[in-house]
């Protein structure tokens, strides 16, 4: 059944690493099939930047780094372009694993929490190389002492469940997307649920900005933390 298929990820190729059998399922192949898409797209298109007279994609492209760049310029009181990579990246990957169930026969990765964990989990190493980037690995750490060194548990234990957060945050919204979209296809075909559809477009992308947004803010705590008194 569909259904089965949205929550159980399916097996497609097995890879075997000495006695080490590793199932590769769907999940994993689509993810790979949006890096390599993006990757080849670039590629091609940097071929074809020009200054003087840009396509109508070029401009369109610019216009999105533009708009990435000043959403964290208004916040962000350092040089933007530490943080615009990163977070543009997230942005973008986030929002295409999130759309990539408009073609048919596929499902988005995130529906699966082995996909948000792994994204919350690139997440929580950036929150801390960005903060030691900013102060230092011995002034970042003295966070974790602050106000008193009793409270270091609860300081790590916070880091890590925030995280914990974003991954089920992501997985539950998209998943429970997805299964709606597919029940209502089942009971009443292609055409009633076009708006449905067309709304899980505006979640999907919406998802994905809030996921990239709530990684800049948590980034910028880390930075702000050890930095405020400068």
């Amino acid at each position: 059944m569909i259904e089965k298929a949205i929550v159980n990820p399916q097996t497609v190729f097995e890879i075997k690493v000495f006695d080490i059998v590793i199932p590769v399922t769907d999940v994993v192949v689509t993810s790979w099939g949006v890096i390599a898409f993006l990757t080849l797209f670039l590629i091609v298109f940097n071929r074809k930047l020009s200054i003087l007279k840009p396509s109508k994609t070029q401009i369109f492209l610019e216009s999105v780094v533009v708009a990435i760049y000043n959403a964290i310029e208004s916040v962000f009181k350092k040089d933007p372009w530490a943080l615009v990579p990163f977070i543009g990246t997230i942005w973008i990957y986030v929002g295409f694993l999130n759309l990539v169930d408009l073609i048919p026969y596929l499902h988005n990765p995130t529906r699966d929490l082995s996909v948000t964990s792994a994204l919350a989990l690139v997440v929580f190493f950036s929150i801390h190389y960005y903060g030691i980037r900013y102060s230092g690995l011995k002034n970042y750490l003295k966070k974790y002492i602050k106000p008193v060194f009793i409270l270091l548990p609860l300081n790590i234990f916070g880091d890590i469940s925030r995280i914990f957060a974003m991954a089920i945050r992501l997985f539950g919204n998209m998943l429970s997307w997805e299964l709606i979209v597919a029940i209502l296809v089942l009971l009443a075909g292609f055409i009633v649920p076009v708006p449905m559809i067309l709304l899980s477009i505006v979640g999907d992308v919406i998802q994905a900005y809030l996921f990239g947004m709530l990684s800049f803010i948590f980034i910028m705590g880390g930075i702000e933390v050890e930095t405020k008194g400068e």
